[in-house]
């Protein structure tokens, strides 16, 4: 363990010298009021920056027991703080001529979404931010001077400044807490009221723009507003400040568990209360419009993907024997289409465990979902594989206990299979379930149910930890996000870009990284994809996100980590063309 006189000593030392003499830095330093660790230095001014981590002790930082004393609301204390760190970043940044990344401040203190992260820390004793941080330098020439106010007098004020209780809004810290306390609490609450998702009257649906997830701001703006029929009343855990006085419950519409179909004209807002449903799984930051939108966890939005990659999944269920006798019961292709992929996403969200599907007729393939009678008349059944979704999703919910809510505004076949119907005109719903079922009675759709054999058991594979390979060139490991939507992984490129629930690069990052885990501890010789995924959930429940970083031995602080869903790191190895997959 290092003085503050140590670190001031060698960063006088290597003033001037070439880049490289900032490695000397590695290592623990005491500061006046807090610790500072430099766990890893970059190699150049250019490359990704070094990364520190900033500890203050609980004696000094004074953070209330009250306010983290349960997982959820240390969750999201975390996430609090991190984003304290993040906003007040620009007043540690005074401007520094250098090159590269000199003198830049990074926090992973993410978006709308609040996730589990690595980026800060509680602890009994401390709370520790993680940063990234540019050490200057002219060139490749170390600024020894710029360095020590960095290191020195920056980054503790910093510290101090966002992680000591004095300086907080007490309100706001308070209700942030709450909040995210209360959405996991309502979230709780949906299996007992029987509901896979709940929108709260007053939410705020639309974003901002096709490239911001913030709310739409504006006059216009049409708060969400449920009928009658379909209105319930939950109960928050923590009653909350509202408009005229405590809020203890919240009234919106609650979708029962089941088929429920989304209607209504084009731009009335069928996909936006969809899009709002798919992250819904996470909870949401207050103010965001959608922070009491609550979706069951285990749904997963499913979409047609061209072109991806499937392996020995049965799709039977979906797709017949195709031409040239092929059979579909372990179905294979690097190449599939519309149809098989989509059928491929399901039958995969249900060997995840899914509780329920989250579909929209603009992402999905036509053929796929439906087959009307004039088609029928002109192509017999016998010389059609594919079983539309129609003739299936009531029986994934009876026999599965899957649910769907499905957006179609093209189609009253679904009608038929719809226990409730929303219709939704300027962003408003009405409950259009006794109308659409009248409609039905008058016009009965021709059904070919009889002749089509049960979907049966979903398969389980056993994946073979030998086609997971994450080495490149000279290194063992070599996995990185390259975007939301993007993993390297070793000498392969992950395409995750029908992966919609995925809202965060951290999160792309530990998949990258969980999915290595899963082959080298938790794959088997008969070891199901199912079980992998218990024991990879099982692991960060008991070990955290950190041990990503330290199962990978990097040498640095895992401080990008966010948890993923179990659902996102099944698609991600199923997208992985070395996969090699044995059925049960």
């Amino acid at each position: 363990m290092s003085s503050d006189r140590s670190l001031l000593n060698i960063l006088r030392r290597i003033d001037g010298r070439g880049y490289g003499a900032y490695k000397d830095l590695h290592g623990r330093y005491e500061l006046e009021e807090c610790t500072l660790f430099v766990d890893h230095v970059q190699g150049d001014p250019f490359a990704a920056p070094s990364r520190i981590r900033v500890r203050v002790d609980m004696g000094l930082a004074q953070l209330p027991d009250g306010l983290w004393d349960s997982a959820v609301r240390r969750l999201a204390l975390e996430d609090y703080l991190a984003r304290r760190v993040r906003a007040r970043i620009p007043r540690a940044e005074p401007r520094r001529r250098g090159s590269g990344k000199s003198g830049k401040i990074f926090i992973d203190a993410g978006g709308q979404e609040v996730l589990e992260r690595t980026a800060l820390v509680l602890d009994e004793d401390f709370v520790e931010a993680r940063l990234q941080v540019g050490l200057p330098a002219a060139g490749r020439r170390v600024l020894g001077r710029e360095a020590e106010q960095l290191l020195c007098s920056d980054v503790p004020r910093l510290a101090l400044g966002s992680l000591v209780w004095e300086a907080f809004d007490e309100a706001e810290a308070r209700n942030f807490v709450d909040c995210i306390e209360n959405q996991e609490y309502l979230r709780e609450q949906l299996q007992v009221y029987g509901l896979v998702a709940f929108v709260a009257n007053g939410s705020i649906l639309p974003r901002e723009s096709g490239a911001s997830d913030r709310p739409l701001r504006g006059s216009d703006v049409v708060p969400f507003d449920t009928p009658e029929t379909l209105r319930v009343q939950l109960p928050l855990a923590t009653p909350m400040e509202g408009p005229e006085g405590l809020v203890e419950t919240l009234t919106g519409m609650g979708i029962p568990r089941g088929v429920t179909l989304v209607a209504g004209g084009g731009y009335h807002g069928k996909s936006t209360l969809l899009r709002a449903l798919e992250r819904g799984v996470y909870p949401h930051v207050p103010g965001d419009g959608r922070e009491w939108v609550i979706s069951d966890p285990g749904l997963v939005k499913i979409r047609a993907e061209d072109g991806r990659r499937v392996e020995s999944v049965d799709i039977s269920g979906f797709i017949g024997a195709l031409p040239q006798g092929r059979s579909t019961r372990s179905f294979s292709s690097d190449d599939a289409s519309g149809s098989t992929s989509q059928a491929a996403n399901i039958v995969e969200a249900a060997e995840a465990g899914a509780a329920g599907l989250l579909l929209d007729e603009d992402t999905s393939a036509t053929n796929f979902m439906v087959r009307d009678a004039r088609m029928k008349a002109l192509v017999h059944d016998r010389d059609e594989p594919i079983t539309p979704f129609v003739e299936r999703v009531r029986e994934l919910y009876e026999h599965h206990g899957i649910s769907t809510v499905l957006v179609m505004g093209g189609c009253g076949d679904y009608f038929d299979v719809a226990d409730h119907v929303v219709v939704l005109r300027d962003f408003q719903p009405r409950d259009a379930t006794s109308e659409a079922r009248r409609i039905a009675d008058r016009q009965v759709r021709e059904q070919s149910m009889g002749s089509r054999k049960p979907i049966g058991e979903i398969s389980a594979r056993i994946p073979q930890a030998e086609s997971f390979d994450a080495s490149r060139g000279r290194r063992d490991v070599k996995i990185d996000a390259r975007g939301v939507d993007r993993i390297s992984f070793g000498r392969a490129d992950l395409e995750l870009r029908g992966l919609e629930q995925l809202v965060d690069v951290s999160q792309t990052r530990a998949v990258g990284y969980a999915i290595h885990l899963s082959a080298e501890r938790f794959m088997g010789p008969r070891t199901t994809l199912a079980e992998i995924l218990d024991r990879l959930e099982n692991f960060f429940d008991s070990r955290g996100l950190d041990e990503l970083d330290v199962f990978h031995r990097t040498g640095h602080h895992p401080g990008n980590f966010a948890r993923p869903r179990r659902f996102e790191i099944a698609a991600a190895i199923n997208r992985l063309r070395s996969l090699r997959m044995e059925q049960v």
